[in-house]
């Protein structure tokens, strides 16, 4: 037992003298955290947007066997992926990012392709329009994934007026962004995220607004009230206008 103590006492001194104390041994700084949940948001909303392309192949009831693979996914999801961060998926070992995304990003991304293969069955039946696997069901799943092997607070959200999964409700902090994201002087363009200290400085909390793009509005367009081929009412939005936001919420320890 004394040899134990002395071998913990030697350790801390180790530590100390270059330059960590043991409470800082697995700190992340702000900066760093920020940046990995800004990485970790785009990376959901580029396979959002990956689906999003592949909604005529997936719909497609003429055709059985549609191709669309986890393989063929990750292959574009990493082409979309390094177009909006300069960021190579396939060699996340010589990324600059920080250390701790790294590992975080290929959790993501083994979450979005698991949802791809869990849904194979139903994307390549035949005799079937609309498959329902559509970019916000995605989402939903993956994060769904993601989070129960992390453990990281990650949620695709929208405000209560165009809400459509309750899993997705916003908290106090992201019906707030989003107020600020509806502001048609919020930039539409940059990946303009909006990050904050919470929780006495042990958490970041980090948002990636989402605005309307043309193939958004099938379904979020107008005419207002009409049904739409999900069957819930379109919004009525236009493209540019703000449709929720993906929300990170990461420990700085």
């Amino acid at each position: 037992m004394k040899m134990k103590r002395v071998i913990i006492r030697s350790l801390v001194i180790v530590l100390m003298g270059i330059g960590f104390s043991p409470a800082s041994v697995h700190a992340i700084t702000s900066t760093d955290a920020i940046e990995t949940g800004r990485l970790l948001a785009i990376l959901l909303d580029a396979g959002r947007a990956t689906v999003g392309a592949n909604q005529t192949l997936i719909n497609d009831r003429d055709k059985g066997d549609k191709g669309f693979t986890p393989e063929v996914f990750e292959k574009q999801l990493t082409a979309k992926y390094k177009e909006r961060t300069g960021v190579d998926l396939a060699d996340l070992k010589n990324a600059k990012v920080p250390a701790r995304a790294k590992l975080r990003l290929r959790q993501l991304v083994a979450a979005e392709k698991r949802v791809v293969a869990d849904y194979q069955p139903i994307i390549n039946r035949p005799d079937v329009g609309f498959k329902g696997f559509i970019p916000a069901t995605f989402g939903t799943l993956t994060t769904v994934q993601f989070t129960a092997k992390t453990g990281i607070y990650l949620k695709q959200t929208a405000p209560d007026k165009i809400l459509r999964n309750p899993r997705n409700k916003a908290d106090e902090f992201e019906a707030a962004m989003m107020e600020k994201f509806a502001d048609p002087a919020y930039p539409r363009a940059g990946e303009k995220i909006v990050s904050k200290v919470v929780e006495g400085g042990k958490m970041v909390r980090v948002m990636l607004p989402l605005f309307y793009g043309k193939g958004c509005l099938g379904c979020h367009g107008e005419p207002t009230g009409e049904r739409d081929i999900t069957g819930y009412k379109r919004d009525g939005y236009k493209e540019g206008d703000n449709g929720g936001a993906i929300s990170v919420k990461l420990r700085l320890k």
